[in-house]
């Protein structure tokens, strides 16, 4: 007979490891970052003599009004879902464990592929399908919160990742929409360029979502959030968050240099031209002679721009920031924003791409873009976000959702009406 007993983060963190469902949310740090929302945590075992053969990190929240605990696995319990018998020797120990602690209900969303999809979001014909996982929770009295297509739950069910193990990032690049490799390429160019912060700099990411939050209408958490964040996640390896600037004087003189390069080449074209024994069609001659003397003309124009950007910005402004948690075979970039008056710069792209970069250096399997919504018609206003995303590449990915595992029906009833009223009132006071 198998035995669940508590067990160290650090015995957590290797077999945690060892399975394809590691995330950050299994982490010390994150259950430490939780700490400063009110959840304590438990983090169990389940051994087979000597062998672990599950485990899970459970957050337990004091339910208002009722007094009893609410409890979450944070994506998940770290087993084979396909195994059936070893899911319901787990289910039936956790549930007595969360019991003994006054729970009333264990909520999990398994980092667990539904089944599989393409770039499109289209089922991939005789891809991996994991409906044997969501029949066996439900076997076991798990209740399913259903297959959502909008951001309607605690972690996203719908992600969008590339695939980027065994690749090199000329070789991503080659995936990606035609448009999105123009802009990455433009904003080398321009002197877009990407650094990591330190913590004495997390205002500046702050202002970047502050800003973020105003132009779409969220409201941003406190930088008191971003500082637990950083102190409870960096130092172990997990948080990164880099930044794009640009740099107005390299951007100037990259574009000098353009300038330079198509005067060179009129040159040599009308040097050419003139040579009558080298013959050259005159019309493609003049069409092209036009067309660089044109681009000059963009250019200097473009100089002058700059000039006045720099007046107004400064010599290096910041274009946007994004937060980025590393852990297991992926990189996941959490949320990031932009200054809307720079957004011509379009610095997501680049930023993005400086994290799929990451990934790839440092051995990653995957990186993960994270939230979209499962609605790929055009009348979703989300769409958008979707599109995005699929312009590097990549491929849908749908997780099986939510799950509540109810201990106390009395008490979880209780909850489910404390917690509509709790929101309600929450929301007339907001």
């Amino acid at each position: 007979m198998m035995k669940l007993k508590e067990i160290s983060f650090e015995e957590l963190e290797k077999f945690s490891l060892s399975t394809d469902e590691a995330t950050f949310h299994q982490t010390k740090g994150w259950a430490k970052l939780k700490e400063h929302n009110g959840w304590c945590h438990y983090v169990v075992g389940l051994y087979d003599k000597k062998e672990m053969k599950a485990a899970a990190l459970l957050l337990a929240k004091r339910v208002p009004i009722v007094k009893k605990y609410m409890f979450y696995s944070p994506r998940g319990f770290l087993i084979d879902y396909h195994d059936y018998n070893l899911l319901k020797e787990f289910t039936e120990e956790v549930k007595k464990f969360v019991k003994s602690k006054g729970g009333i209900f264990i909520k999990i969303d398994p980092y667990v592929m539904y089944k599989q999809r393409d770039i499109n979001g289209d089922l991939v014909k005789d891809g991996i399908d994991n409906s044997d996982t969501v029949n066996n929770l439900k076997k076991l009295g798990y209740k399913h919160f259903g297959f959502n297509l909008m951001q309607d739950s605690l972690q996203p069910r719908w992600m969008h990742t590339i695939t980027v193990k065994g690749k090199s990032a000329p070789e991503v690049m080659k995936d990606m929409d035609p448009k999105t490799r123009q802009i990455l390429r433009k904003n080398e160019r321009l002197g877009v360029r990407v650094r990591e912060i330190t913590r004495d700099e997390l205002p500046i990411f702050k202002d970047i979502m502050q800003h973020t939050g105003e132009r779409r209408e969220f409201i941003d958490r406190p930088l008191s959030y971003y500082e637990n964040m950083w102190d409870s996640l960096h130092d172990d390896g997990i948080l990164k968050i880099l930044i794009a600037e640009v740099d107005f004087d390299e951007e100037m003189e990259n574009t000098k240099k353009e300038i330079e390069t198509l005067g060179k080449s009129i040159e040599a074209r009308k040097k050419q031209f003139e040579d009558k024994s080298k013959p050259m069609n005159e019309k493609k001659y003049h069409s092209k002679q036009e067309f660089e003397k044109s681009e000059i003309k963009r250019l200097e124009k473009n100089i002058e721009k700059t000039k006045d950007m720099k007046k107004q910005y400064g010599d290096k402004p910041i274009l946007g920031g994004i937060l980025f948690l590393i852990y297991g075979k992926e990189v996941l970039s959490l949320y990031g924003g932009s200054k809307a008056e720079l957004m011509s710069f379009q610095s997501a792209y680049t930023l993005h791409f400086a994290g799929v970069k990451y990934a790839i250096e440092n051995g990653y399997d995957t990186y993960n873009f994270y939230g979209i919504t499962g609605d790929f018609s055009e009348s979703n206003p989300l769409l958008g976000l979707y599109l995005f995303k699929k312009s590097f590449g990549g491929q849908v990915v749908e997780l099986i959702g939510e799950f509540d595992l109810v201990i106390s029906p009395f008490w979880y009833h209780a909850y489910k009406i404390s917690y509509a009223l709790y929101h309600k009132l929450k929301n007339i006071k907001r």
